[in-house]
């Protein structure tokens, strides 16, 4: 049973979330994007606790079913905020539970630290070591996945508050983390440059805000597992057998691939930045530094070098925003929506579309412009301006420059992006 997992999601009690985000609303989407099996999304929530035990159905498997029979797995993001080392540190967590008994003791343990009813994705003073053995002593089936490792600001390894290793933050707790979230600014290519990555395995899965299919397993993980099954999950997750690879977006369309000032229109290469110390020439204030920055400083491998073992992966731009670049409308206009509905005739899903679907195909339902920036997208040969300090990449049609010249820093306009990071 091959299926394509979104394990990192968010509800609408998490801040800056859709107010339409149902479980619903949740299983349509997953239905068209592709998908076959999502996380819940904020389990500790208690109004949203309450929606999910309203919906979901427990049947002894671990995994919990709509009454269509849609998988989910309870998940949570958390927020930890604490000082080690004399610095600050804000590492976020993905967490799977294996049913809502245990969803039930994990929200004691937080409510004792503080509130968990403000926002979907709480925030706690507690270390990534006591966390984890806290989780732990309540059941072993617990998972806790570092949660987009590479961002500036939340990510394990991020350059603001981040660590230069898993065992720096978590200590001899480390032995129960068995997989990493590489987060859209990064794919495993990068992370491979690591080699104290080897050893543990690679996910991607999309932070969504929303249930739009331009957020919605942007990013995903596809697992072979013999039945759907927690145990079977967790053991893919744990060992890596039945996790077969990651979708990945170009890394160059995450927000924090390069180093910049977003309100100085400040971005740079690290090759660049590194010529100007790091400085924004523009405040003369200490630029955000990217992913592809960081990466380059803890690595110890050149690139271009697979790991023994390593899954691989794909790139993949979502088709809403290939449309809106051909287009030039906006991702959630009805010009686009009209040619995504459209398109979706000639396969079974957006997934089979960007993957699978042939060219002489797709020309049966779309012109040739679009046709070709699809193919474009699979063989990986679509260009990105990269996002930078907050801004998402830009994909380009070919006639633009892909990279901002320090010179020239180019500004991103909303339209450009269609919706807001909000969706």
């Amino acid at each position: 049973m091959r299926i394509i997992a979104d394990l990192h999601l968010h509800s609408r009690y998490s801040r800056a979330c859709s107010a339409e985000l149902t479980i619903p609303n949740l299983e349509k989407w997953a239905g068209i994007k592709g998908l076959g099996l999502l996380g819940t999304a904020d389990f500790c929530h208690p109004k949203w606790f309450a929606e999910l035990k309203k919906e979901l159905r427990q049947d002894g498997t671990g995994i919990l079913r709509t009454k269509n029979g849609f998988p989910f797995v309870l998940q949570n993001e958390i927020s930890l905020i604490y000082t080690q080392g004399y610095k600050g540190r804000r590492i976020h967590l993905v967490v799977l539970a294996p049913g809502f008994e245990v969803v039930e003791q994990i929200t004691e343990y937080l409510k004792t630290k503080g509130r968990v009813d403000y926002d979907g994705r709480p925030m706690f003073n507690i270390t990534c070591s006591e966390f984890v053995k806290v989780m732990m002593s309540i059941s072993k089936d617990i998972e806790v996945i570092p949660a987009h490792v590479w961002t500036p600001w939340y990510g394990l390894f991020g350059s603001k508050t981040g660590f230069d290793s898993v065992e720096d933050a978590f200590g001899d707790t480390a032995k129960y983390i068995h997989a990493l979230e590489t987060g859209l600014s990064s794919d495993p290519e990068m992370n491979w440059r690591l080699s104290r990555l080897d050893n543990y395995n690679l996910v991607s899965f999309s932070d969504s805000h929303s249930f739009w299919p331009w957020r919605i397993g942007r990013e995903a993980t596809v697992f072979e597992l013999k039945e759907l099954t927690y145990s079977n999950l967790l053991r893919a997750l744990r060992t890596g057998g039945g996790l077969v690879e990651t979708i990945e977006v170009d890394p160059s369309y995450g927000k924090y691939h390069f180093d910049g000032h977003r309100n100085c229109n400040i971005s740079f290469s690290p090759e660049q930045a590194k010529k100007h110390n790091n400085i924004c020439p523009v405040c003369k204030r200490p630029l955000t530094i990217g992913v592809l920055h960081r990466v380059d400083e803890l690595a110890d491998r050149r690139g271009g070098e697979k790991p023994r073992g390593a899954k691989p992966f794909k790139r993949i731009i979502p088709l809403h925003e290939l449309l809106s670049l051909v287009l030039k409308s906006g991702m959630a206009t009805k010009k686009v929506w009209a040619k995504y509905y459209e398109i979706l005739k000639a396969g079974e899903n957006e997934f089979d579309i960007l993957l699978s679907v042939p060219r002489e195909k797709l020309l049966g339902v779309a012109d040739e412009r679009i046709v070709d920036i699809i193919m474009k997208n699979r063989e990986g040969k679509l260009g990105i301006r990269p996002g930078f300090d907050g801004e998402y990449g830009v994909p380009l049609l070919g006639d633009e420059p892909v990279i901002n010249e320090p010179k020239a820093p180019v500004r991103i306009r909303k339209e450009q992006k269609g919706l807001s990071d909000y969706f």
